[in-house]
């Protein structure tokens, strides 16, 4: 029995450091760049990092990203000036790019359509208004050359709060031992991303409230509150707050939003106080082919082509303006 048991363990460790080779050879699994908050108060990714982004079970997305001097996934570096036209694109993980090659990135293919200008794009997943707020407030003395702010939005995710908080213990999480073994771990990696690891987690689970159910006296109900959808009278006023908190210069910030999928409310609102946004709904109605992958929806190559040639109209009528 003995003998039994100890060969199971090897010829499942081999088994195992067969698949963990398996996966780095043929690069099954996604690179996620460590992520660091600066002297600012403001999120991002440890710059000098690079790696690449894969998107399903058999690499059927596989993507290159590099992350600048100033923490974000871009083929340049931000050196804003008065003697040029920089435009800063802003937003969340659809602006990070990361499921785009970083030389083909959507500030890439602007500058395609304008070569006169340089865009600067400040990504970072899970962004909120907030956050992209608090980010261009931070770095007032960089964004005072730059000429447009450009500000992606989805009112049914970014407006949840009237301030910006980093997420400073979620940083020291990541930086502990556990967590950096487990990055590395790239057998884990790549089944945790497709689900394959949440049976082990759930044994773990279990077990962990077990631990907390016999230290507890028996006590294992955890009150949990009820989180009510914020109504769209809610978001506007944090919206509100939020530009009274951080200022927002209406003369050279633009909202990029899809209106399909945003409240005529707040567009009513953004047009009675001069807001001024670029609607690029009409550009993905008219699209021939699909303009997300296929396995999520962050926009694919043709999905940014199309949102390029909207931005760059827009910025070339206030160019010429």
């Amino acid at each position: 029995m003995k003998k039994f048991i100890f060969k199971t363990v090897i010829y499942f460790g081999l088994i195992l450091m067969a698949l963990e080779l398996l996966v780095r050879a043929f690069h099954l699994h996604a690179d996620d760049p460590p992520k660091m908050i600066d002297e600012f108060g403001v999120e991002k990714r440890v710059p000098g990092s690079t790696g690449h982004y894969v998107k399903g079970n058999r690499r059927q997305n596989f993507t290159h990203f590099s992350i600048n001097n100033s923490g974000f996934n871009s083929y340049r570096q931000f050196n804003p000036s008065e003697s040029k036209y920089e435009v800063a694109l802003v937003g969340d993980s659809f602006i990070e790019g990361f499921h785009q090659n970083f030389d083909n990135s959507l500030g890439k293919k602007i500058e395609r359509l304008l070569p006169e200008l340089e865009v600067y794009e400040y990504g970072y997943t899970g962004s909120t208004m907030a956050y992209q707020m608090h980010l261009v407030n931070a770095y007032q003395e960089e964004f005072r050359n730059i000429d447009k702010i450009i500000l992606y939005m989805k009112f049914k995710n970014d407006f949840d709060t009237h301030e910006h908080e980093a997420n400073y213990e979620l940083i020291r999480t990541l930086n502990t031992l556990p967590f950096r073994i487990r990055k590395n771990c790239k057998l884990w990696v790549y089944g945790s991303n497709y689900g394959m690891t949440m049976p082990i987690k759930n044994i773990a689970s279990a077990i962990w409230k077990g631990f907390i159910f016999l230290r507890g006296k028996g006590n294992l109900e955890v009150a949990i509150p009820e989180m009510e959808a914020t109504s769209v009278t809610d978001r506007i006023e944090n919206f509100k707050k939020l530009i009274a908190t951080y200022g927002l210069d209406t003369q050279k910030t633009v909202l990029l939003l899809d209106s399909r999928v945003t409240d005529n409310q707040f567009l009513d609102f953004c047009k009675e106080n001069g807001i001024t946004y670029l609607d690029f709904s009409e550009a993905f109605q008219k699209a021939l082919d699909p303009v997300t992958l296929i396995y999520d929806m962050h926009w694919n190559d043709y999905g940014r082509e199309l949102l390029a040639e909207s931005i760059a109209d827009y910025l070339q009528r206030e160019i010429d303006r």
